[in-house]
């Protein structure tokens, strides 16, 4: 397996957080620790606008597969709702009080499931845009949601080191886990739902069974926190983004380690905290700290 880097984004003045491919081919959306939502393009790697501004951190960022929707979750509490066919935020969803960390959505039930530091995830109806419901998971910040593929359940990652498996169908707490020995940051079902992997600040990776969810690997993956966990859409590999500045390729069948994109092996790589990553296609984007976005071209042997 090889890694080059393709492309190098340029133009965040400040740590970027998050991102998010557009469902028009080519488009990418940022955002971090700057004044607004950045938009790309990525045929020619180039800067195209600044969405629209915004007053607080931008942590989150999430594109619903069949609606002209952009929802935008800051650190503020605060979701922003941008219309693509209307061009401009056309609501802010308040409910949240403190920093939104993780927004997805449910196809199936038509709903917004946005994850929060106040310990709750609050449920919205993706058509009329309203509240439907509150959960309280935690005492303490919920980092990451995960939606099994079936769509029957959901696993939160929370602060406390556990993480909260609830039924999709009414919202019921299923099952708790622990493993992680510090706050779990990221979660990620594999593609054909047979297991659910979890990352955290003990820089550990977590194999659980989907079916059971009794673990059935630890893997000591990254030197130090890890970000983010994401599965290739298509390959049996997931890729990891780390604290370390280390972004990890596994092997998502057999769980061992086949790329590691660092300066330490000689790539050109992120000199600070690799927050997040999205394949888009073969290529892996990621974002850091560094206030770069870079591209990454991935050759599967």
């Amino acid at each position: 397996m090889t890694a080059e880097k393709i492309a190098e984004l340029t133009g965040h003045g400040n740590p970027i957080f998050t991102l998010e491919l557009s469902q028009k081919p080519g488009i990418l959306f940022t955002g971090g620790n700057d004044k607004g939502l950045v938009e790309w393009n990525l045929h020619d790697h180039t800067f195209i606008k600044v969405m629209f501004p915004v007053r607080a951190s931008i942590y989150a960022i999430h594109c619903p597969a069949g609606y002209p929707l952009l929802f935008t979750g800051l650190r503020s509490g605060e979701v922003l709702v941008f219309d693509f066919i209307q061009q401009k935020v056309i609501k802010s969803l308040q409910h949240h009080l403190k920093a939104i960390f993780d927004i997805k959505s449910v196809p199936h039930k038509k709903e917004l499931l946005v994850a929060s530091e106040d310990g709750t995830v609050s449920v919205w109806s993706l058509d009329t845009l309203e509240i439907v419901h509150s959960i309280k998971v935690s005492v303490d910040t919920v980092r990451c949601i995960a939606i099994s593929p079936n769509e029957k359940q959901v696993a939160f990652a929370c602060r406390d080191n556990s993480i909260k498996i609830y039924d999709l169908e009414d919202y019921a707490l299923f099952k708790s886990l622990h493993g992680h020995t510090m706050s779990v940051f990221t979660l990620a079902y594999s593609p054909d739902g047979a297991y659910l992997a979890s990352g955290g600040r003990d820089a550990q990776i977590k194999i659980w069974d989907s079916a059971t969810y009794q673990p059935i690997k630890n893997i000591p993956a990254h030197l130090f926190a890890i970000n983010h966990i994401l599965f290739h859409p298509t390959k049996p590999y997931f890729a990891t983004a780390s604290m370390d500045k280390g972004i990890k390729i596994w092997g998502a069948d057999d769980f061992k380690l086949y790329k590691i994109i660092s300066r330490e092996k000689g790539h050109p790589g992120h000199v600070l905290s690799v927050n997040k990553l999205a394949w888009n296609g073969d290529q892996l984007l990621s974002v850091s700290d560094d206030k770069k976005v870079v591209v990454w071209d991935i050759k599967f042997d």
